[in-house]
């Protein structure tokens, strides 16, 4: 990598991160293939992705494999995602832009604040929701933090922080504080404004934080690998990362399978029946050779599941689908539900059909359409609300955001009232819950527990829960 730097001058700083994480990602990018790309670069420039894109794959990738490989690298790297809080219907324009676009920025205006479009501070920024010149900030935060060179899943929150510092965030917090003191009604409520603001910053760097990790730590050891894919968030997660994710699927639910079914075993024997464990014995004189068990059945537990298969949690649902599919040894008289903007049972397919077939024949069947959660929870009212006892668990997969039609609140209420308990999965970060259309705030109370999960360890825990509650 040295050699090729120093030969080529014209070189960028975003090219060569690039060839780092191709590296990583398997790629095997010779010195003289690196010189080649920063020559052919230079000519094209990153203006262009498509046409940089396509550059790039001639020098870089020969093989199928290879190709598949590069696709994927590129991808993830030259992404910027919007930040936190986005709702429908907003620009898209900031996520076509790739890393080694991001202009050129002056000093950095005054001590800890940040230098962006016409020297604004953080909170100027933050004030105009310019995300644009945030992402490019946060991305040249994150250069001079050094991120790039982060490896383990535990250094997250402390090249977070450093990017948060470096953006400027010490000096907001110290105005924010300013303005609270001074108790007016237009300062405080200014000082409200932010903390929403920065609170959706911090969810943007965590984010932009885990893609990096994803990105410079493929070199490492097979089990950080497995330890970084159950804790990253599933909609960071390459195409190449899906096959190694069903396999942990499917280990984590036998696993607790075998956990959870050796406790039943050994709690459907009971107590001892002294009375008739004598009676059993009396021709060895008492002694207990046999023994008799008092009998109690223990039920386990009913779980049904409605999943959220519309374009924007697609993937989670996917992967709770999978989950539950391995999970039948532990968990009996699961029933499955699938809706976008309507809702249906899908628990014959996934008990006659293989697992893949069965996500992909339920998503092509309903899913990736805009939702309607009032309709689906209609739907289900309808058809399978009879089946809901007290020894009922529902599980309800989903961001909560309808497009703004009836949440049909009233039917949760009912379900409620009929049920053992709701639990609500939102693959969403708790800043974006009550946002746009989001009316996760008017499902809250009438569930048990309401909780942020999208990686594959919150689902493992979650789903423990149930199975330790109901043991």
């Amino acid at each position: 990598m040295s050699g090729f730097v120093a030969g080529v001058a014209t070189a960028s700083e975003p090219l060569r991160r690039f060839f780092q994480v191709a590296r990583g990602a398997g790629l095997r990018v010779s010195a003289a293939e690196g010189i080649d790309a920063a020559r052919a670069v230079d000519l094209v420039g990153f203006s262009d992705r498509v046409l940089l894109k396509d550059t790039l794959a001639l020098i870089l990738a020969k093989t199928p494999d290879e190709k598949q490989l590069y696709e994927e690298a590129f991808e993830l790297y030259f992404k910027r995602d919007a930040f936190s809080g986005r709702t429908d219907g907003e620009d898209d324009d900031d996520r076509e832009h790739g890393e080694g676009q991001a202009p050129n920025r002056g000093p950095q205006a005054g001590g800890d604040g940040m230098g962006g479009s016409g020297g604004q501070s953080l909170g100027q920024l933050l004030e105009s929701d310019d995300r644009a010149t945030l992402a490019t900030e946060m991305e040249k935060a994150a250069r001079e933090a050094g991120l790039e060179n982060i490896r383990f899943f535990t250094q997250k929150n402390l090249y977070a922080r450093r990017i948060l510092d470096r953006m400027g965030l010490r000096a907001l917090e110290r105005d924010m504080e300013a303005m609270r003191q001074t108790g007016t009604p237009e300062n405080l409520g200014r000082a409200q404004f932010l903390e929403g603001r920065v609170e959706q910053l911090r969810d943007s760097v965590r984010d932009f934080v885990e893609r990096n990790l994803i990105l410079f730590a493929k070199g490492e050891t097979e089990k950080f690998r497995e330890e970084l894919l159950k804790s990253a968030r599933l909609s960071n997660l390459e195409r190449r990362d899906m096959d190694r994710m069903r396999i942990l699927v499917r280990q984590m639910a036998k696993k607790l399978a075998a956990r959870y079914a050796k406790t039943r075993r050994r709690r459907l024997r009971g107590h001892l029946d002294t009375r008739r464990t004598l009676r059993r014995n009396m021709g060895w004189g008492g002694i207990p050779f046999i023994t008799v068990w008092k009998q109690k059945r223990i039920e386990k537990p009913r779980v049904m599941v409605l999943c959220d298969v519309s374009g924007s949690v697609a993937a989670m649902s996917g992967f709770l689908l999978m989950f539950l599919y391995a999970l039948n040894e532990a968990l009996s008289d699961i029933r499955s539900f699938a809706f976008a903007g309507s809702l249906i049972e899908v628990s014959e397919i996934l008990e006659k059909e293989p697992v893949e077939q069965a996500i992909s024949k339920i998503m092509q069947t309903i899913g990736y359409g805009s939702s309607n959660y009032g309709n689906s929870f209609a739907d289900f009212e309808d058809g399978w609300m009879q089946f809901v006892n007290n020894k009922t668990t529902v599980i309800v997969l989903g961001d909560g955001r309808g497009n703004r039609t009836d949440p049909r609140t009233d039917v949760i209420g009912r379900l409620s009232q009929r049920s053992k308990r709701i639990i609500w999965l939102n693959p969403e970060y708790k800043s974006a819950w009550g946002t746009g259309d989001s009316d996760m705030y008017r499902y809250a109370p009438f569930c048990n527990l309401v909780t942020v999960c999208n990686t594959l360890r919150q689902l493992e825990r979650v789903i423990t829960d149930i199975l330790e509650d109901a043991a």
